[in-house]
C-alpha cells in the first residue's frame, strides 16, 4: 500500500493516495458499479474523489480526507478476500473515525448464537448490546433501520440458548396505518399475522424456520398483539415490545407492569413513525419522559449515523425531517 502524500491549498486539502498492489479486479470491486462505492465514501465525508487507475485524489477538509483515505485503504484490503457490497461499504463507513478509548473497547462487539453471529456496528449498537446484557428494562429508540428490533430479538435468542430465561415473548401493537383489518382475509389471528410477520422473519434468520416452529408449538416462543398482554405476569422470560410508538399511554403502562421475576424487557420504537390517531400521545413518548433517571432502566437512542440499511434510507429520513 503506497503512503499518502498531502498537498495543502488555501481552502482545502488534497490528498493523493496510491493503492497497491495493482489489481484491476480488486479496483473494480472497490469502486463498485458506476463508482457507487466511491459515491458512498464521498457522501459520508463530504469530499471529492477522483482516480486514474490505482491513483486516487481526495479533496476536502484535512480530517475528512485523512479518514476517507483510511477507509479506502481498509476497503481495498478487504477486496482481497471477496467482492465488496454496498452494505459492506456502508458498515465500514459507520465505524470509521470512532475512538478506541478504554470505555468503548469494553463494550461487546458481537453476539454468538447457535446458528448465527451478530456483530455490533457503531458505538450505539455496542452500547445497546451492553444494556441488553446488564439491565432488566431497556428502551431502544430511534430511526428505522438501526437494528433496534433485530438486536433485541438476537439477545433474546442468546438468553434462551444460554438457559438464562425459559421463554421469549415478542409483542407488537396492532394499529391500522391507512389499512383496515376488516378487508383482510381470514379470522382475527390471520388478519393480525401480517403485523407480526417481521418478528417471525427475524427469528427464522437467527434460529432457522424448523427450530422456531418447534419452539412456538411448545410455547417457548410466543408472538402476540399488545392488547393480549393485559392481566399477564411473565417470569423467566425475555419480552420485546416492538413498534412501541404505536402503543397508547394506557397500553404502555399496562405492558411495563407485566415484568416478572427473572425476566428482561426491551421496548423499541421510532417516534417519527407514529400511527396513532391525530392528537393521541404515544405511550413510548410518555414513558421516555416518566422513566428518565429511574434506576435499573437503560435508554439507547439511535441517530442517522446508526442506520445500517441502504445508504439512501438516510437521505430519505433526512428529507422527511427537513419537511417537518
Amino acid at each position: 500500500m503506497g503512503g499518502p502524500r498531502i498537498i495543502l491549498s488555501a481552502q482545502v486539502q488534497t490528498l493523493k493516495l496510491l493503492l497497491q498492489p495493482a489489481d484491476n479486479v480488486r479496483l473494480a470491486s472497490l469502486c463498485g458499479p458506476m463508482s457507487e462505492h466511491l459515491d458512498q465514501v464521498e457522501a459520508c465525508f463530504n469530499i471529492e474523489i477522483r482516480n486514474q487507475g490505482h491513483e486516487f485524489q481526495l479533496t476536502g477538509d484535512f480530517a475528512s480526507v485523512s479518514n476517507a483515505a483510511d477507509v479506502l485503504q481498509n476497503l481495498y484490503r478487504s477486496t482481497e478476500s471477496g467482492e465488496l457490497s454496498a452494505d459492506r461499504v456502508n458498515r465500514v463507513l459507520m465505524t470509521s473515525g470512532e475512538g478506541n478509548g478504554e470505555t468503548e473497547s469494553e463494550l461487546p462487539e458481537q453476539l454468538v448464537l447457535r446458528h448465527a453471529r451478530l456483530r455490533a456496528y457503531g458505538e450505539n449498537q455496542r452500547r445497546y448490546l451492553a444494556a441488553l446484557r446488564d439491565y432488566d428494562l431497556v428502551f431502544g429508540v430511534g430511526h428505522a433501520g438501526t437494528g433496534k428490533t433485530y438486536i433485541a430479538i438476537a439477545q433474546a435468542v442468546h438468553a434462551l440458548e444460554q438457559g438464562l430465561i425459559q421463554r421469549i415473548v415478542l409483542v407488537r401493537p396492532v394499529v391500522e396505518a391507512g389499512e383496515r383489518l376488516g378487508f383482510l382475509p381470514g379470522d382475527l389471528m390471520q388478519k393480525i399475522d401480517p403485523y407480526l410477520r417481521p418478528m417471525y422473519d427475524a427469528l427464522d434468520v437467527l434460529m432457522g424456520h424448523e427450530r422456531v416452529a418447534k419452539l412456538m408449538d411448545a410455547n417457548t416462543i410466543e408472538i402476540c398483539p399488545l392488547a393480549y398482554m393485559r392481566g399477564r405476569t411473565l417470569n423467566d422470560a425475555f419480552v420485546v415490545l416492538d413498534e412501541a410508538q404505536n402503543a397508547s399511554r394506557r397500553q404502555m403502562q399496562m405492558f411495563l407492569t407485566r415484568l416478572g421475576f427473572g425476566s428482561r424487557t426491551v421496548v423499541t420504537g421510532d417516534l417519527s413513525q407514529n400511527d396513532l390517531p391525530a392528537g393521541d400521545r404515544s405511550g413510548l413518548d410518555e414513558a421516555l419522559e416518566v422513566l428518565e433517571g429511574t434506576p435499573g432502566v437503560a435508554f439507547v437512542r439511535f441517530g442517522l449515523r446508526d442506520v445500517v440499511r441502504h445508504p439512501l434510507v438516510r437521505h430519505v429520513i433526512e428529507a422527511y425531517e427537513r419537511r417537518t
